[in-house]
């Protein structure tokens, strides 16, 4: 039977749901685990396709969505990374009496950059990724992980960080990886989100290119409700640049949810 990895640890009462990126697993938190442990009962949960869950067939946001849910607790933070960030906005919207909070953290409701002007990344990017990726398959996951945290200080060591999240791991297939390309190409929750009534924290970093901080200032006129927070040293990887800044924003969501 396929099972989905998950793992709960912490001592705190409230529960946080920790969703990854593209092509990483749940080891991507390590950074953070240790400073909000006390605070919260956080649950690590390997995307269906990623890491110890590789063994699920290739799936889109809505299934990957669908197959989180059934072994999630009731009444959660949801904090959700790039494309994790899509994974957890889908179970905020269909689940909104059931939810506690949503995070999204280098995400965006639409990834592509289209015609009109909205950023992102150009859909001939991504689709030279997939390419790439029957190609070259290491490579191009190097590669793409690189992009993640160019232009920090730390960059050279945090993408060194990646890479061994993602190596420590069983790592997904070249089918699985396509599929989540293909989510980042094609998923839009732009109008979505506009009814998501739940309390909705955006962040951004600075210095992301591939989650431009124009998205930010986009969405706050959409979402007027959503307050977004944008971190002024950080690519797309935030946490793991910056976690003690990171934490200090996440804990101040979680008061604010209890007031």
């Amino acid at each position: 039977m396929t099972t989905l990895y998950w793992q709960t640890v912490g001592e705190g009462k409230q529960d946080l749901v920790l969703l990854h990126g593209w092509g990483l697993n749940a080891q991507v938190w390590q950074t953070i685990i240790p400073r909000i442990t006390s605070h919260f009962r956080i649950h690590l949960v390997d995307l269906p396709g990623y890491g110890r869950s590789h063994d699920f067939a290739p799936m889109n946001v809505q299934s990957m969505a669908d197959t989180v849910w059934e072994l999630a607790p009731k009444n959660a933070m949801w904090l959700g990374w790039s494309l994790g960030g899509l994974v957890a906005s889908r179970i905020a919207l269909d689940h909104q009496q059931e939810i506690k909070g949503l995070i999204s953290v280098a995400s965006s409701p639409c990834f592509k950059a289209n015609e009109s002007g909205w950023p992102g990344i150009k859909p001939e990017v991504l689709l030279g990724f997939e390419h790439q990726l029957s190609a070259d398959f290491h490579r191009t996951v190097e590669r793409f992980l690189a992009l993640q945290t160019l232009g920090t200080e730390s960059a050279r060591n945090d993408a060194r960080l990646l890479k061994s999240v993602v190596l420590e791991q069983p790592m997904p297939t070249v089918e699985a990886l396509n599929a989540g390309l293909e989510s980042l190409r094609t998923e839009d929750l732009r109008d979505e989100l506009k009814n998501l009534y739940v309390p909705f924290l955006r962040i951004y970093g600075y210095l992301d290119g591939l989650v431009p901080r124009k998205v930010a200032t986009l969405l706050d006129k959409m979402y007027p409700d959503s307050p977004s927070i944008v971190m002024r040293n950080s690519a797309h990887a935030p946490f793991i640049s910056h976690p003690d800044e990171f934490c200090e924003y996440l804990l101040d969501f979680q008061c604010r949810l209890v007031e």
